[in-house]
């Protein structure tokens, strides 16, 4: 059987760590294992040993904390924006969908641009976009989806 030796490119196969916008941060991120003692591990093994091939329990612990840190954080995120529409007037979630719709718009367009660069530049630059592009879909989706139950809530008060 062959032995598989992890190097540090092998955290990028996972999207990259969420951008947590500030208004939902401290809900978010309440409870989440931020997995800095298993990342500081990693790090002190790297700079005592210099080489990724003697520090591979710590790149595997690292990286099973990063995607169970992320995964509970995504959810969370996409949780909060759902609630924060279902909470907020009409026309602030209006305001937030156009605002995150023009967020997808930068992005997309971003991405373009680095579809034009090459090398490991290039590689990252696609992969980090490309986990915000995809993360800001589903924050919008969420919040779409909370202004038609918000709203079918609305017309029910109303009718009543």
């Amino acid at each position: 059987m062959e032995e598989t030796i992890l190097t540090g490119d092998d955290l990028m196969r996972e999207p990259p760590s969420p951008v947590i916008p500030k208004e939902i941060a401290s809900h978010v991120l309440q409870g989440v294992e931020p997995c800095d003692g298993i990342l500081r591990n990693l790090f002190l093994c790297l700079q005592i040993n210099d080489i990724e091939p003697f520090c591979q329990d710590e790149i595997v612990f690292y990286r099973q904390c990063a995607a169970k840190r992320d995964k509970e954080i995504r959810e969370k995120m996409v949780d909060s924006e759902y609630k924060l529409r279902i909470s907020m007037p009409l026309e602030e979630g209006k305001e937030r969908t156009t605002q995150l719709q023009l967020e997808v718009t930068l992005l997309e367009r971003r991405m373009i641009l680095a579809s034009g660069l090459e090398g490991m530049e290039g590689f990252r630059q696609r992969w980090s976009l490309h986990g915000q592009l995809e993360d800001t879909r589903k924050r919008m989706e969420a919040l779409v989806r909370g202004m038609e139950k918000g709203g079918s809530q609305n017309s029910q008060a109303q009718g009543s």
